[in-house]
């Protein structure tokens, strides 16, 4: 660290989570567990405090890394509230779902162009179309045959069947058998959804349906939240501390981008405050910025990306099947303009910063992967979540100089570009 480094005392962080509708304290106590971890690996002290907040869910950091004492006030944007609401679907009603997603994907060419950047994503994308198949699949199965099997008793022992007339005894059987298919692929289809906390299946759905209802463009309540996200953002800025750190994980990534934007464009952000930084998690942009009508995203990744009001640094992994990895959200999205900076792209490289223990026991985990950016490192390279938030040097300082991932990709994919207002 240079002499002209900025040294880091005070930082705010500001979390926004990925579609997730899990209580905002499991970031928290993730953040506890493996900060230990990670202290306990590289060498330096770090402790949380459960904080209280009227708008967000707090916990305050005190840390000594490096020789150096910092504090840190971590706030988890909440939007939660609005995930459980759209995840608030009947089974007919998920499966409506997967009919209009997979149309919106498929009829506007989004999913043949996400497919050529990243295959994992994909896949990713397409477990639950799959899995909802499958298990309509086994219900009407299992309904089929065991009406089949109940319809042949009862013409056993009831009669009717003789193949010239259909009479009251047929029709009457015919409709016990399929009153028997339909109670039972109501019940097995139900059974499924009460299980998919193991098979995330409906989660999925929900998710990747989030997104595609309004091919691209945000839902009115996530404006508003997002608006107040920016109002807790702003008001941080105008504090006596050193960095206001962004840190947007999944989707959570495209959020902040716009967040962000927005807060540039209007001129919330001092010349003469703390430095703002953002930090993008296993960014799934691409996902919604190459849907026909997210030209708000495509024009907020355009603007942040050439603006010298933030330092934008984008962290994902190959070994990540759940984000796209190494793709420039802003180059491939087609909206990269003459005098781009950001973001800087770069790999967390799991497969060399965990052991080769640690990564044969995560490898086939792809959601427990898709928060190792949360997490600890037993063989940490340049990537750091907690010293990031919580240590002394500013995000600015601790890449500088520092190339983007060879491997990235780069180039114009998407076929909608249009950033009109």
């Amino acid at each position: 660290m240079s002499e002209q480094t900025t040294r880091v005392k005070k930082r705010r962080v500001f979390h926004i989570p990925g579609y997730d509708p899990i209580h905002p304290r499991r970031y928290r106590e993730l953040y506890r567990k493996e900060g230990a971890a990670q202290a306990h690996i590289s060498g330096y002290e770090i402790g949380l405090q459960a904080a209280p907040s009227q708008d967000t869910f707090r916990w305050n950091v005190a840390a000594r890394i490096d020789g150096q004492d910092v504090t840190a006030q971590v706030d988890v944007l909440v939007w939660s509230d609005i995930v459980r609401g759209s995840m608030a679907q009947s089974v007919l009603g998920t499966y409506l779902q997967l009919i209009q997603t997979a149309w919106v994907y498929i009829t506007t060419g989004t999913l043949r162009r996400l497919m050529w950047m990243r295959k994992g994503p994909i896949i990713a994308a397409l477990y639950p179309v799959l899995m909802l198949l499958a298990q309509l699949a086994v219900a009407i199965s299992m309904g089929a045959f065991v009406s089949e099997q109940v319809g042949r008793i009862l013409h056993r022992f009831i009669g009717g069947g003789d193949g010239v007339l259909f009479t009251f005894v047929d029709w009457s059987i015919w409709i016990i058998e399929w009153a028997l298919l339909g109670g039972i692929l109501v019940v097995v289809l139900r059974w499924f959804k009460s299980v998919d906390n193991k098979l995330f299946a409906y989660y999925l759905m929900h998710d990747y349906a989030f997104s595609a209802r309004f091919k691209g463009a945000n839902p009115p309540q996530l404006e508003t939240r997002m608006a107040l996200f920016g109002d807790l953002i702003a008001a941080a800025l105008a504090e006596d501390i050193d960095e206001v750190l962004i840190v947007g994980h999944s989707s959570g990534a495209h959020l902040a981008v716009s967040i962000l934007a927005d807060l540039i464009r209007d001129g919330r952000v001092p010349k003469d405050g703390p430095k703002l930084a953002f930090l993008s998690l296993g960014q799934v942009v691409p996902m919604v910025s190459f849907l026909p009508k997210a030209e708000r995203l495509r024009r907020d990744l355009a603007f942040l990306s050439a603006t010298p009001d933030v330092t934008w640094i984008d962290v994902t992994a190959p070994g990540d099947g759940c984000c796209f990895a190494l793709c420039d959200p802003v180059a491939v999205t087609g909206v990269a303009p003459a005098d781009k900076q950001w973001p800087l792209v770069i790999s967390a490289a799991f497969t060399q910063s965990l052991s080769p223990t640690r990564w044969k026991a995560l490898r086939w985990r792809f959601f427990r992967l898709h928060f190792q950016y949360l997490c600890a490192f037993d063989q940490p390279k340049d990537y750091d979540y907690f010293k990031i938030t919580a240590g002394p040097i500013l995000l600015r300082d601790r890449y500088a100089g520092r190339n983007p991932s060879k491997s990235r990709i780069d180039v114009p994919v998407s076929k909608y570009t249009s950033m009109k207002t």
